[in-house]
């Protein structure tokens, strides 16, 4: 397994906290007079990160694309990793958050799911994030107020509410990082899955012996055939989440215990 590279929670706990809740202290400044809001700073960080991935983001980078000398970006934020937190918590802060209070729950925790797939869509960069200690500003909050909420009349407890919604959150964030994966590389190979496929035809009627590797070939042949690739990232979505939410319905809905008939 990948160890990300970017985590959450790395910079100074006290300041980072202060910038995500806008509680800076008031009085002057030292540096260069600020032309910019911190707000500005955070979505052109984002910007850059959408377009050039977060590697990208450096603070002279980020400097020159807010039109600021290096040195005034630091009056606004002390570092990477205090910017970090204060990104994904800005992307937090914009998610939808609809009133589903009267639908099932199967539904509301598939809906939550798929707002956080189309926000790793969006932002990819934001899958790889590791967040063990999340940036607990007030877009997080808002996040994760709401999403335990499609928990409601589920009987869970706290612990165990807090356990599932960490489940679903883990399937969508791998699996946004195997599909950013498997998009990156057909972005960087000059042939389609099928002119590979097609390609590699003779060679792999060779190589695949049908009496060594049996079944291998026969259900790799039928899953290539019926997603036209080898992987295909919207089938593997829709079948692990359903398979998610199975699980969580034997926790939720267990089946009756068997009754043994008496001697």
């Amino acid at each position: 397994m990948r160890v990300p590279d970017h985590h959450t929670g790395g910079g100074d706990p006290a300041h980072t906290l202060r910038l995500l809740w806008r509680r800076t202290e008031d009085g002057p400044r030292r540096g260069p007079r600020q032309g910019r809001s911190l707000d500005d700073i955070v979505r052109a960080a984002i910007e850059l990160a959408d377009r050039e991935g977060l590697d990208a983001v450096t603070m002279r980078a980020l400097a020159k694309a807010v039109g600021v000398a290096p040195m005034t970006l630091y009056t606004y934020v002390p570092g990477k990793a205090e910017l970090l937190d204060l990104m994904l918590d800005a992307l937090y802060t914009d998610m939808p958050r609809p009133d589903r209070s009267g639908e099932p729950w199967r539904t509301r925790v598939a809906a939550l799911a798929q707002d956080n797939r189309e926000l790793f869509a969006a932002h990819p960069w934001a899958a790889e994030v590791a967040t063990g200690r999340p940036p607990l500003g007030p877009g997080l909050m808002a996040k994760y107020e709401y999403e335990l909420r499609a928990f409601d009349d589920t009987g869970l407890d706290d612990v165990t509410r807090d356990a599932a919604l960490t489940f679903v959150l883990d399937f969508v964030r791998a699996a946004a990082r195997s599909a950013a994966e498997a998009r990156s590389a057909r972005q960087a190979s000059a042939w389609t899955d099928e002119q590979w496929w097609t390609a590699n035809a003779p060679l792999l009627a060779e190589v695949l012996d049908e009496r060594r590797y049996p079944t291998a070939v026969r259900v790799g042949a039928a899953a290539g055939a019926a997603h036209n690739a080898a992987y295909h990232p919207d089938h593997a979505y829709t079948f692990g989440l359903t398979r998610v939410l199975d699980s969580l319905t034997t926790l939720i809905n267990p089946p009756p215990s068997p009754t043994h008939p008496s001697p």
